[in-house]
């Protein structure tokens, strides 16, 4: 769950809120924005006109649409739950989803291309890097009230189990919305979507706040970073272990391989190590006990995932955390990890 986490600027905590940052990053591998007219492209839909352009276009009809639309995917994913949402409870979500999202665009469209006075004699990769989200603990900031009170919307429902829809939901609803955009818009855009389905699951803001008491050359401190900037990475080669693994297993949301649930896995994959990572800042094990193991009992069993499939996991991906942390560090990394395995193998 997302709680209220003020930051206290230290400069242990700027150094994992840049970490917190590089996870969203524009990705443009997908274009090749060297080549006209895709430079062309991107500098039209980056500038203020086409920042303004692109919010008008969702705002209109379609980002209301897209989050009733994705309120019906996800509930349909969870119609065996019986009599969880009335109407009334339902619209309310939709309404929130509504403001989440329209903040995000007005966010979006106020952010401005960062330039100096030397830009028009500047590379064109130059001007393309010189773009990014607002800084992370602005974004975070800005955005908690509404996310909070989306929040509290699924914790307020008859059925406490509604919790496990507010990431399906977002995720249903920023598909539905890319297919409203062009593809440069779509690689704008993605960093803020990205950034709002992580801040309501991954305790990454928290992880940033406890470190404030940490000096830079704590043993602590560097373990956890390491993690982090390694964190996309073991993603990748856990769920491609996992997919080689499992080539034949199927919840009820699908196989390994379907892309809504390799999405889901893969943010479900960073969200466990944000909780060891959190757990390790905190020197307790209080995160993964009280959250994270009950969240995973209540999702596993309404998705049909085995008890024992989380377990292998488990086992795989704290392997290959192991990986990638230096050998000085190990011995404070595998008293959590081995607290992690009591926590859920029992």
């Amino acid at each position: 769950m997302l709680l209220s986490t003020p930051i206290v600027k230290t400069p242990s905590v700027e150094r994992l809120l840049q970490l917190w940052k590089q996870r969203y990053a524009t990705d443009l591998s997908s274009l090749s924005l060297f080549e006209e007219p895709s430079v062309n492209s991107f500098n039209a839909a980056v500038s203020p006109i086409g920042r303004a352009l692109t919010t008008e276009k969702l705002k209109l009809n379609a980002l209301n649409i897209n989050t009733q639309m994705a309120w019906l995917l996800t509930k349909s994913l969870y119609n065996y739950i019986p009599n969880l949402l009335d109407f009334s409870e339902a619209r309310r979500i939709t309404e929130v989803t509504f403001t989440v999202y329209s903040q995000i665009l007005n966010i979006y469209q106020q952010q401005s291309l960062t330039t100096d006075s030397s830009t028009e004699e500047t590379s064109n990769k130059k001007i393309l890097n010189s773009w990014e989200i607002p800084p992370i603990e602005e974004l975070a900031s800005t955005l908690e009230p509404t996310l909070i009170a989306f929040q509290a919307e699924h914790t307020a429902c008859q059925d406490w189990q509604a919790l496990g829809f507010l990431t399906t939901q977002l995720k249903f609803t920023n598909k539905l919305i890319f297919k409203q955009l062009t593809p440069v818009e779509k690689i704008l855009l993605c960093p803020y979507f990205k950034f709002v389905e992580e801040q309501v699951a991954i305790p990454w803001q928290r992880i940033c706040a406890a470190s404030h008491k940490q000096e830079l050359d704590s043993p602590i401190l560097i373990l956890v970073g390491q993690v982090l900037h390694n964190s996309e990475n073991i993603t990748k080669r856990v769920y491609q272990q996992l997919v080689e693994g499992f080539p034949k297993y199927r919840s009820r949301s699908g196989w390994l391989t379907d892309p809504d649930i390799a999405h889901s896995t893969m943010r479900d994959l960073n969200m466990f190590q944000a909780y060891l990572c959190l757990c390790i800042l905190e020197q307790s094990l209080r995160p993964l006990e009280q959250e994270l193991l009950p969240l995973c009992e209540i999702v596993l069993e309404k998705v049909e995932v085995q008890w024992k499939i989380l377990e292998q996991w488990i086992q795989i991906l704290l392997h290959e955390i192991v990986r990638h942390v230096h050998q000085e560090y190990q011995a404070i990394l595998l008293a959590y990890i081995q607290g992690m395995r009591q926590t859920f193998y029992k």
